[in-house]
């Protein structure tokens, strides 16, 4: 097996193809990656911005190239030197397009279709208008008025009659149409409708009625069931062929599996000997299971460890009381998550609690539980779920096991449901325990237990990711994926402890840093932390900041809550467009779900939102106090940035660049942190970096040259150095002030890392601190000189901020 020095993620669509993408080898190579990362390469959706919407995965999507180039792209990497890893989709595939010739089959065909069961579609649910059908929530209105304004129409398509609504199609039955061709009015066409395998819909009925599994809560992503033989056979055939050309794969989101264990064993024997990482989302304390047969996370545990560095604990409370004092809005972040969560289960995900309902209300006789109205055992339900303090346990009901981190974590749910429950029936709670515990057995018991398990993790992210982290916005930098809001930075020490483990169990897992999840890019979260620092003249600005701005401000909208998220978002990503900054503030106000949301438009709100961003960005006074601000913290959050950077290249396991971040990048959520990357504006700066000094780079940093050249310097020691960066991690003995400003830790008992944090109050000047270092000589590899002994922090940083020692023999 291949482990990767250093991967690039690249995101392919039709505005990015594999031809653009052979391009780049070169400039990769010299850039010191070992491997491409790439963005699923199946076939997707038409217009597919990410890829994750695949709808044949047999096939190479043809927006992104035709299998010439692939083999072409493929020969350049070989040549160059550089390995390919993909991302893969097990548990999902787009239907709302008929390119996805299985769904069509299904709509087509029903439960007589070869493919029936290749979705995870309930075709006997308790809605009697669904029993052997289909929801299609495609309507933009109810289904009566739709057929009454004759929107519906048929139309012929290949030869064959076909069903349309406006972009959407759908086949007929075959034979369906002979009384329809007699009565080709409105009647007609509802009893031609009534005759087809799926219920048209209007679209808000998806949440409540939807009978299929889908991605988190969205309908046109149908889950798959991917744990029966032939399923995984037929979706994975290509790329059992493609891994003769592979090196590794990246599992898109394995908790929606209904068995993730199961698949992963399945996929390991058909990629014996391929590196594989899993989209697995750690919450603090949990391990990721041993019996896993992979080599990692993609990284956002690291990613959230890292960024914790670099926010102040000591400054907590001034700045959670500040929060609360300006916005009003509570602070108790458990409880955030808590309510969140209970809310998107309640909206989002109602389908998909009520047929646990009627599951738990058919098993509770047969094991003499005491009957309770449907009510009852729906808010207990959801209480259970919101309780859980992981995306999801692994109980497997099949092979009768429960390992005892879930049966923890089990029991921490319930307990926390019982005491919020505000008075519900505790054998609720024990009668679902005993389920997810395998006390109680039986095919209906293992099947509420697997679909549990895939409720909780969606719970989790639409209730914490897309809501709780909009709306608990204390400082918006730790709110990223799979963090928890309510820990405010962590010591040296905690950061140490992590990569220990990480070195003990999982030497080999991708350190990521920036994704195309992230809710903002490193170099943007590196500036907002700053604020941490600082928590006296924060408030000072937030206040001047809302005097100035309260006359563009309308009957009190938007809220102080929007407002606090608007200036961390100016820091973290200025210069931005106004129609950048105008998408993200529309985003983080429907996410939040206080005021607006997607579904529920507040037009009022909305618009003086708009009004609200627009006139301040044109309000020069405003404009000018900001970049005064940010003047400050630039070159500070440079710093910081390349701390992190180097951090990620040093420390156990294997460093992921998303596209682009080589140098910096101040970009905010989806879209944005997916838009194009100016790659020749790269290759300029990389000739540039190989010809100079670390001084040099470092004094023509406003374009990010320093970031591109650390990260040039470090993957060349790395790949000369192979087994020193796999070799031991030892945290440096740091004492006095020199610990809370610096993390230091050695490699290998050759290579010693060594990065400042909390230097805002220092002002660019270390004031005589020094470092201890171990051993008689050593080489600072960035800037060429010698050191040993006690090291003065100006001395060694001098000409480059942060510093990668070698040890001189």
């Amino acid at each position: 097996m291949e482990i990767p020095r250093a991967t690039y993620r690249l995101q392919f669509n039709e505005h990015f193809r594999l031809a653009d993408a052979l391009a780049l080898v070169p400039y990769l190579s010299a850039l010191g990656i070992s491997h491409v990362y790439a963005s699923p390469l199946f076939k997707a959706r038409a217009h597919s911005g990410h890829g994750y919407d695949v709808c044949d995965f047999g096939q190479l999507n043809p927006e992104i190239g035709t299998e010439a180039e692939l083999e072409k792209f493929i020969s350049a990497l070989r040549q160059n030197g550089l390995g390919l890893v993909l991302d893969i989709v097990p548990n999902h595939m787009d239907v709302g397009t008929q390119e996805n010739a299985w769904w069509w089959d299904v709509l087509k065909n029903g439960r007589a279709s070869r493919f029936a069961n290749h979705f995870d579609i309930d075709w006997e649910c308790s809605d009697p208008e669904l029993r052997g059908k289909i929801l299609a929530p495609v309507l933009g209105d109810r289904y009566e008025r739709v057929l009454e304004r004759d929107e519906l129409k048929v139309i012929e398509q290949n030869g064959e009659p076909v069903l349309s609504y406006f972009e959407h199609k759908f086949p007929l039955v075959p034979g369906s149409m002979e009384k329809f061709f007699a009565n080709p009015g409105r009647a007609g066409l509802n009893e031609l409708l009534q005759k087809q395998h799926y219920r048209l819909a209007f679209w808000d009925d998806a949440d409540k009625r939807l009978n299929y599994r889908r991605f988190f809560a969205i309908a046109t992503l149908a889950g798959i069931r991917v744990e029966d033989e032939n399923v995984f056979r037929d979706s994975h055939s290509r790329l059992g062929q493609w891994l003769q050309w592979l090196d590794g794969l990246r599992v898109d989101h394995p908790d929606g599996l209904r068995d993730p264990k199961e698949y992963l064993d399945h996929l390991r024997r058909l990629a014996p000997d391929k590196w594989i990482v899993v989209e697995k989302i750690l919450q603090l304390g949990e391990t990721l299971p041993e019996d896993w047969k992979v080599q990692g996370t993609v990284g956002y545990d690291f990613m959230n460890e890292v960024n914790g560095l670099f926010i102040q604990p000591a400054n907590e409370k001034a700045m959670t009381e500040f929060y609360a004092e300006f916005t009003g809005e509570p602070v108790d972040s458990k409880k955030i998550v808590q309510e969140k969560k209970r809310l998107v289960l309640e909206t989002l995900f109602a389908t998909e609690v009520n047929r646990l309902v009627k599951m738990l209300i058919e098993m509770a006789p047969t094991h003499s539980i005491t009957s309770f109205p449907p009510e009852q055992w729906r808010d207990a339900l959801i209480e259970f779920v919101a309780s859980f303090p992981v995306y999801r346990t692994y109980v497997r009901p099949e092979k009768n096991v429960v390992e005892e981190n879930d049966f923890q974590f089990i029991e921490l749910a319930a307990t926390k449901a019982k005491e919020s429950s505000r008075g519900r029936a505790p054998e609720l709670f024990d009668f679902m325990t005993g389920l997810m515990l395998l006390i109680y057995h039986g095919e209906r018991e293992s099947d509420f237990v697997a679909r549990l398990q895939q409720l909780t993790s969606p719970a989790m992210a639409k209730g914490v990711e897309d809501t709780a982290f909009y709306c608990f916005n204390r400082l918006v930098s730790i709110n990223e994926v799979g963090a928890d809001p309510g820990r405010f930075g962590i010591s040296a020490e905690e950061f140490h402890k992590y990569c220990r483990i990480q070195h003990a169990r999982w030497p080999h897992s991708m350190l990521g840093s920036s994704t195309h999840d992230t809710k903002r890019s490193e170099d943007a979260r590196a500036r907002i932390n700053l604020l941490s620092e600082i928590p006296d003249e924060w408030r000072e600005t937030v206040l001047r900041w809302s005097k100035m701005n309260e006359r563009h401000r309308k009957s009190d909208y938007p809220d102080r809550n929007a407002e606090y998220v608007y200036y961390q978002t100016l820091i973290g990503a200025w210069p931005l467009s106004l129609e950048r900054l105008l998408a993200y503030m529309e985003k983080a106000s429907c996410e939040a779900k206080q005021h607006t949301d997607w579904n529920r438009r507040n037009a009022r709100y909305d618009e003086t939102l708009k009004n609200f961003v627009t006139a301040t960005v044109n309000d020069k006074n405003f404009i000018g106090d900001l970049e005064k601000f940010i003047s400050t913290l630039s070159v500070p959050a440079q710093i910081n940035s390349l701390a992190q950077t180097l951090i990620r290249l040093a420390v156990p396991g294997a460093p992921d660049i998303y596209q682009g971040n080589e140098i910096w990048d101040y970009s905010l959520v989806d879209p944005d942190n997916r838009r194009p990357v100016d790659f020749q504006h790269r290759k300029k700066l990389l000739h540039q970096a190989s010809d100079i000094s670390a001084e040099e780079a470092w004094k023509n940093r406003e374009e990010g040259l320093p970031k591109l050249w650390l990260i040039r310097k470090t993957l060349a020691m790395r790949a000369k150095m192979k087994d020193v960066f796999k070799g031991t991690y030892e945290s440096l003995n740091l004492r006095g002030e020199t610990a809370e400003h610096l993390i230091a830790f050695m490699r290998g008992g050759v290579a010693i890392t060594i990065v400042p944090r909390f230097i805002l109050k220092l002002k660019g000047d270390w004031k005589g601190l020094a470092v201890e270092l171990p051993g008689r000589s050593w080489r600072n590899e960035f800037t060429g000189e010698n050191v040993s002994g006690k090291v003065e922090l100006n001395a060694l940083f001098h000409k480059f901020p942060v510093a990668l020692l070698i040890k001189g023999d």
